[in-house]
Parts: structure tokens; C-alpha cells; sequence
């Protein structure tokens, strides 16, 4: 008789023991399918909200999100040149002044467009159109998809904005989203043009009036952009298309569910400090979108260039640092286009 212990081993017994043996070494072979780690560079602002939600689809992506929150969108062209981010949210007007800096950073997709407004004192019914700001305090942070749509606006009504008391036909305050608001409030200013969801609230609060202007048929709609360094688009074209599947997922989750994307934006990126109404019309004012249009980056950046956004003498050809590859590759493998 055989002994039990010489007795062979049935196949499945062979096939689970080699399993068990095998496992630990491919545990340990995993290294290449860590997530990788984006540095994404974003701001504190309703329509950003798909943007931060990123993280909640990456592992899906094979992504880790490292989100890093900016007072202003001109804070994002230092952190390309210094390496810092891989990936930033923001306007237009603001990746065009930071290539045109020497940032190396290209526009690779949009998400949202609009989402600014102009808000006069509620006191002060008598400023009734641009041209009503002559001699007034106007408040808007630099560098921002605001400052080109109020000094576009200006330029349109002949008025010269001047940096100081008694310099140019009216006096510009600039400060960060939050801190304008506050000098809304306390009435340092007469009136802003503010992004969201910062219009709302001061709207809602009852502090201002909305200053409606007419459509501007050259600015249109200020489309917000998707930029990435240039060296992860050159250098790793895989994980670039991931990221950008990501947003644009991102993207259609905040379309399609809104509900979704409003309850994790306000406990997620506003920590509950923002109201349900003030997040549904900073988001109405600021329509999500997946379409983004190159020639409104050159529309734009003539704009810069008439008003002085940026300070910019001669931007680059918007083909050197418009990509949109990437956009359409990834609208296509998503099932958004054919």
C-alpha cells in the first residue's frame, strides 16, 4: 500500500500549490501597475468641481489625484516652470499669459465655460451699464477669465482704468475670489466682476444687483481650460490620455447627475460652506461642457493683446500650445462621438 505521503498529488492540489507559490512573487512584480500620482493644480470654484472629482473616478485610471488648490489662476505658469503640478484648471486668458511667460504648459482640453458677472452696490441703482463705473471703485482679480471681460468691456464703453485714486477714469481693486467678495460687502468697492460661485452669494446675500450686459458677440462665452505640462505630453502620451478620460468622465458625471457632483463639491471642495442655491446658479451661469472650440484660444489671446491682460507683447501662435489630440482621442474611446 502507498504511503499517504508518497501517494501523488491530485492536479488541482499541483495547480493550487503552484498558485499559493506564484502569488506572493507576482504581489511583488506589481510595481508597474501602481497608480500614478497627478499633481493637479485647481481653484476653489463651483464649475471646478469635475475637475477635483477626478480623484473619485482615477482609480479607474489607474490614477492617483494629488489635488492642490490656488488662490488664482495665474499661481499655476510658476508651478509648470518649477515642475510642481502636472495638470492645472483654469481660464483661457490664463494658460495663454502663462505660455506666453515661458511656462511650459499646453492646452489639451475644456470643461466649462462663462461663469462670470458683473455686480453693482445695491445701494447704488444709478450705475446702470459700464459706462456708469466712470469715477467708481471697480473690484476683479488679476489674471482671471473677469479681468479680460471687464476690461474688454471697458474698452468697448472708451473708459481707461487707472491703478490708483485720480489715474484713469476709474480705480481697479484687485484681490483673490474670497477677499473680493469681502470688500464687496464691507463696500470698499462699488461695484466687481467676480467668477462662481462668489457672484452668487453676494447676489443671494443681497449685497448687489447683477449688472447684466449685453452678449458680446467677439468674447462669447469664456471657455475654461484643461492645461498639462508639455514634457508629460511629450513623454508619456498613455498616462496624458488617462488623465484626460478621466476629466472628460468626470466631465459627463457632472452633466448627467448633477445631483451627484453638487453634493461633492459642497462637502468635498467647499467643506459645506456653500449654499444648495448659490451652487445652482454659479453652475447655471457656468454650464459644464464637453466641446471645446481652439479658435476661442485665438479670439481670446487678440483680446488680451488689445486690452493689456497679461502684459503680453507677442503671444505664441495658439498651434504651439493647443493640443487637442488628446480631447478628441478620448471623446471618441469614451463613446461621447463617433
Amino acid at each position: 500500500m502507498n504511503s499517504p505521503f508518497t501517494r501523488p498529488l491530485p492536479f488541482a492540489v499541483l495547480v493550487a500549490a503552484v498558485a499559493f507559490l506564484v502569488k506572493p512573487a507576482l504581489v511583488f512584480g506589481q510595481a508597474k501597475t501602481e497608480p500614478d500620482v497627478v499633481r493637479v493644480g485647481n481653484l476653489k470654484l463651483a464649475a471646478y468641481g469635475p475637475v477635483s472629482y477626478m480623484k473619485i473616478l482615477a482609480p479607474k485610471y489607474n490614477l492617483k489625484i494629488d489635488e492642490r488648490i490656488f488662490a488664482k489662476g495665474i499661481d499655476f505658469p510658476p508651478g509648470f516652470i518649477a515642475g510642481e503640478i502636472d495638470v492645472s484648471a483654469g481660464g483661457v486668458d490664463g494658460a495663454i499669459a502663462g505660455r506666453t511667460g515661458g511656462a511650459p504648459m499646453l492646452i489639451v482640453a475644456g470643461f466649462a465655460k462663462g461663469g462670470v458677472r458683473f455686480v453693482r452696490q445695491a445701494d447704488q441703482p444709478d450705475i446702470k451699464s459700464v459706462a456708469d463705473l466712470k469715477g467708481r471703485k471697480v473690484g476683479v482679480t488679476r489674471g482671471g477669465s473677469q479681468e479680460l471681460a471687464l476690461l474688454w468691456a471697458l474698452k468697448q464703453a472708451g473708459l481707461t482704468p487707472g491703478d490708483a485714486p485720480g489715474k484713469g477714469d476709474l480705480q481697479l481693486i484687485y484681490l483673490p475670489y474670497a477677499d473680493l467678495n469681502q470688500a464687496f460687502q464691507a463696500k470698499h468697492v462699488d461695484a466687481m466682476c467676480q467668477s462662481e460661485p462668489n457672484a452668487s452669494k453676494a447676489l443671494r446675500a443681497g449685497w448687489g444687483v447683477e449688472l447684466v450686459l449685453p452678449k458680446d458677440p467677439v468674447l462669447g462665452d469664456q471657455a475654461r481650460a484643461f492645461s498639462m505640462s508639455e514634457k508629460l505630453y511629450k513623454e508619456n502620451p498613455d498616462l496624458a490620455l488617462r488623465i484626460v478620460k478621466c476629466l472628460l468622465e468626470s466631465v459627463k458625471t457632472g452633466m448627467d447627475q448633477p445631483d451627484v457632483m453638487e453634493k461633492f463639491v459642497v462637502q468635498d471642495l467647499f467643506k459645506g460652506q456653500l449654499a444648495h442655491e448659490d451652487y445652482r446658479d454659479a453652475v447655471e451661469n457656468t454650464p459644464l461642457t464637453l466641446e471645446f472650440d481652439p479658435h476661442h484660444v485665438q479670439v481670446t489671446s487678440d483680446l488680451m493683446l488689445k486690452v493689456g491682460v497679461g502684459k503680453m507683447k507677442t503671444p505664441p501662435p495658439t498651434s504651439e500650445y493647443v493640443k487637442t489630440d488628446l480631447h478628441v482621442r478620448a471623446m471618441r474611446e469614451l463613446g461621447y462621438t463617433k
